[in-house]
């Protein structure tokens, strides 16, 4: 090496109290769930997030991912800003654009070929993936919802698939169901934003959305068909809906929009009717809106004849629901 190839070893020579600062974010990040929280807020357009979003990036309970964030604020790399009932966590000034440009370059570094590639890089290739194609959607959605501010599109976007990367493997049909998700969403926050008349729109909400609501979501598109907008969630989102409950839904013909979403304050300001069973309090209230909770049996240990019998119960119940809503002859 040449003299002009040398490093300036000057330059790297830090004062203690910068080393140490330093050495404090290195042994903050030295946890994979810390480097994905930071790398999130660096992708994110707006770069800082809730912990309740946060904590979906993860199988975590809030007050574990509380302690991680506190630990990356105590090491200088995040803060804390309270907004309302909010509590954003955002990169501290002056990171955000350093941390994006270095998680890339050592991704970047690490895909150069090798006799073997770590299967830590392959799974860090996926975030870097994932964050493309993710602002990719976003851009394309800006497009479709000319109405709504961009930054609210990228929110929602990057958010809908932290919530469903918390319960689903990470991987491109996750981008392909956030799509689904993000527009599903969109469109809810675009209605509840206009004054104009609309079709009825009806949201079963149960715990995992993995049996009671899809199925009586599927009745109700079946049965209101065009005449009804119909919506369901999970208070906590199970990964997949239950295999028996996937059979039933192919019987009726409703696999569309058969994947486990989370509830969102989007989807119940939208919604007409907000049916919930078995979730408790999980659901937000709004006045104006029409609750009715129905105690319909759990299909989660049910045989395949029990979760027919629930779907039987639940298409009686969706029938009375959509004659009362839409008028005569609509459905």
């Amino acid at each position: 090496m040449s003299n002009n190839d040398r490093p300036v070893v000057s330059a790297l020579a830090l004062p203690d109290k910068d080393a140490a600062a330093l050495a404090a974010m290195f042994q903050a990040l030295a946890d994979p769930l810390r480097v994905r929280v930071v790398a999130y807020l660096a992708a994110s357009p707006e770069g800082r997030a809730t912990v309740t979003e946060l904590a979906a990036l993860t199988h975590l309970s809030q007050p574990t991912v509380s302690h991680h964030l506190r630990v990356l604020r105590e090491a200088g790399i995040l803060r804390a800003e309270a907004q309302g009932t909010a509590r954003w966590q955002e990169l501290a000034p002056g990171l955000a654009s350093d941390l994006a440009v270095t998680f890339v370059h050592l991704l970047s570094n690490r895909s150069a070929p090798a006799p073997a590639v770590p299967a830590r890089a392959t799974a860090a290739h996926g975030i870097e993936d994932a964050h493309r194609s993710l602002d990719a959607l976003a851009q394309e959605l800006v497009r479709s919802y000319p109405e709504l501010a961009p930054e609210v599109i990228h929110k929602v976007v990057f958010e809908s698939y932290a919530a469903l990367a918390r319960s689903s493997r990470i991987g491109t049909h996750v981008v392909v169901l956030t799509e689904r998700f993000a527009r599903q969403r969109l469109d809810d926050i675009r209605r509840s934003r206009t004054d104009e008349p609309a079709r009825p729109q009806i949201l079963f909400v149960c715990v995992q959305n993995a049996g009671r609501s899809q199925l009586a979501a599927a009745l109700a598109r079946k049965h209101g068909g065009e005449a009804v907008v119909v919506r369901s969630a999970g208070s906590i989102p199970a990964a997949e809906i239950h295999e028996h409950v996937r059979t039933v839904l192919e019987e009726i013909g409703g696999t569309q929009d058969a994947f486990p979403k989370p509830l969102t304050d989007d989807a119940v300001r939208a919604a007409d009717v907000v049916i919930t069973m078995g979730c408790g309090d999980a659901c937000p209230y709004y006045p104006g809106k029409r609750y009715e909770d129905w105690a319909v049996g759990d299909p989660a240990l049910a045989s395949l004849d029990g979760v027919r019998a629930i779907a039987a119960d639940l298409d009686t119940r969706v029938r009375t629901l959509l004659a009362d809503i839409l008028p005569e002859g609509a459905s």
